[in-house]
């Protein structure tokens, strides 16, 4: 083939295939506003907050996935947020998959038996969170 083919498919490729842009493309930081239904995840390059149902959390670094699309990154997660924090923030586990464009999120605090989750999250769609609202981003 020549090079002006090979080129033109190239772009053909990362147009249609959303290569390249927010999410995830094989392994390294997954990033974007991930929502569903009462739940969830707006990630960055250093940080992600979580959202399930009244409840929140950050971690502590950027959700990082591996060659499958899995993750575990640690946090902390406040389970009694609303409608008035009460505290404390927990330690915690943030751990699911991805494929770039659906994304299975589970939460399970790491000094308690709770675990929040498994959430289902689509990328670039905006959470219903139902009475609670998304309430606060982090801090930078």
């Amino acid at each position: 083939m020549n090079k002006v083919v090979l080129a033109a498919l190239g772009l053909i490729l990362a147009r249609d295939c959303d290569i390249g842009g927010p999410g995830f493309h094989g392994p390294g930081p997954i990033q974007g506003t991930w929502g569903g239904e009462n739940a969830g995840l707006m990630a960055f390059d250093t940080t992600a907050h979580v959202h399930i149902g009244c409840t929140a959390g950050d971690t502590k670094q950027a959700v990082v996935a591996d060659a499958q699309g899995r993750f575990d990154v640690p946090g902390r997660y406040n389970i009694t947020l609303y409608p008035v924090a009460r505290g404390p923030d927990h330690p915690a586990r943030f751990t699911g998959s991805t494929d770039g464009h659906v994304m299975t999120l589970t939460v399970m605090l790491t000094d308690t038996a709770v675990t929040l989750g498994p959430v289902q999250l689509e990328l670039g769609r905006e959470p219903r969170m139902g009475p609670c609202p998304i309430c606060r981003k982090p801090a930078r």
